[in-house]
């Protein structure tokens, strides 16, 4: 099975339980055997709402693919992002999209985390779900990194009820993971944070050099 696949199964298998921390060995075994079915039937990805910031007609496109639990995709969000945000994507020069990688089943945990609110909030949680990542990834276990998670929806207004639905959401974890899996296969991404700018395909750089490369673009 492929690291993909099997990121997937088990990312899902996890998602997919109201009562997964009870699950026993074999129960999870069971489960992961549905979920790889499961994965292989055809799965509706059209329905994940890509989350964009700037200006819909922006001459440059910038699409970033970053895991929440990848170190250097907390370091550009902290540092360069807020630079690239406040100089060309809120003055309309840049159209970003987020999409997620999923590593591990804990940056899934964390991106249903993000999305249960809608795209209004999601970039925001995003910015305190990388600012505290050293804190949540290192929690512990499976049970206190999920709660870690919880308690940063909560903080960003998610009632209770609304937050435990998303992540016990079971088909929207198989629709984001097969989601993943298309544009991780179209664009060719293996390593976290890569960037596909106006079309072609840029590894993680230096602002300074990020910022050449946009003006480039937009050949000034």
């Amino acid at each position: 099975m492929s690291r993909i696949a099997t990121v997937i199964c088990a990312a899902v298998a996890v998602a997919a339980g109201g009562y997964w921390l009870s699950l026993s060995n074999s129960n999870s075994s069971n489960l992961l055997v549905s979920t790889a079915e499961a994965q292989e039937a055809e799965i509706d990805t059209s329905t994940v709402i890509e989350m964009v910031q700037g200006a819909e007609d922006a001459p440059v496109e910038i699409i970033e693919y970053a895991s929440f639990t990848c170190p250097h995709c907390a370091s550009f969000h902290q540092s360069a992002y807020k630079q690239l945000k406040k100089d060309f994507i809120d003055t309309g020069k840049v159209k970003f999209t987020y999409r997620e990688v999923y590593f591990d089943r804990y940056g899934l945990w964390a991106s249903m985390v993000a999305r249960c609110a809608g795209p209004e909030k999601f970039f925001g949680l995003t910015d305190v779900i990388y600012e505290k990542q050293s804190e949540w990834t290192r929690a512990g276990g499976p049970a206190e990194i999920v709660d870690e998670l919880r308690k940063i929806g909560r903080l960003a207004g998610i009632d209770g009820d609304q937050l435990e639905a998303c992540l016990q959401d079971g088909t929207k974890a198989r629709t984001l993971a097969a989601w993943y899996q298309e544009n991780a296969e179209r664009d060719g991404i293996q390593a976290t944070p890569s960037f596909i700018v106006n079309g072609k395909k840029v590894d993680n750089q230096s602002y300074t050099d990020f910022k050449k490369l946009i003006e480039a673009e937009l050949g000034s």
